[in-house]
């Protein structure tokens, strides 16, 4: 009864199209997008929460030009409960700069939903889902991405305190 409980809470937002899992990058690509991110590699496998006892190797989710500058972005995700709480995952969003350099644009605890809506400079709105019904959304104003409204299912709400 208190698994089925549990389990009703956590409601995450669903995948759109859009986030595919990302293609084929090159080994040298691959190497500096998780360095960026603050990746550690360990038995050939790249990590966010390296002190996580029962970790997995982190992944490159999503490699596209998010805000339309014609460079890539990336969403290194990483999972479990010991660094990420009930949310159980968390990412970090790097952006590809004009000197070929990777750079953190964002990074949070939560799953990253890249909703249509854009900010400053065409970067998208990123919902952070998690457990709850109330997920936050954060806008990129021109300087970093910071908390502009809770959305659920599309609609405002207000998060419970």
């Amino acid at each position: 009864m208190i698994r089925y409980l549990v389990a009703a809470l956590i409601v995450l937002p669903a995948a759109t199209a859009a986030q595919t899992p990302a293609p084929n990058i090159p080994a040298a690509e691959r190497t500096a997008i998780f360095k960026a991110a603050g990746a550690v590699q360990s038995g050939g496998q790249w990590y966010l929460c390296a002190d996580d006892p029962n970790r997995t190797p982190s992944t490159i989710d999503r490699y596209a030009d998010l805000n339309g500058d014609g460079r890539p972005e990336a969403v290194v995700t990483d999972g479990g409960t010991f660094c990420y709480g009930m949310a159980g995952t968390g990412f970090q969003l790097v952006s590809k700069q004009l000197n070929g350099s990777w750079k953190v644009v964002a990074g949070e605890i939560g799953i990253p939903e890249f909703l249509p809506i854009k900010g400053v400079g065409g970067w998208p709105d990123i919902m952070i889902g998690g457990p709850g019904f109330c997920f936050p959304v954060q806008r990129w104003n021109g300087h970093e991405y910071a908390l502009h409204r809770f959305e659920y299912e599309g609609r405002s709400c207000k998060p419970p305190r």
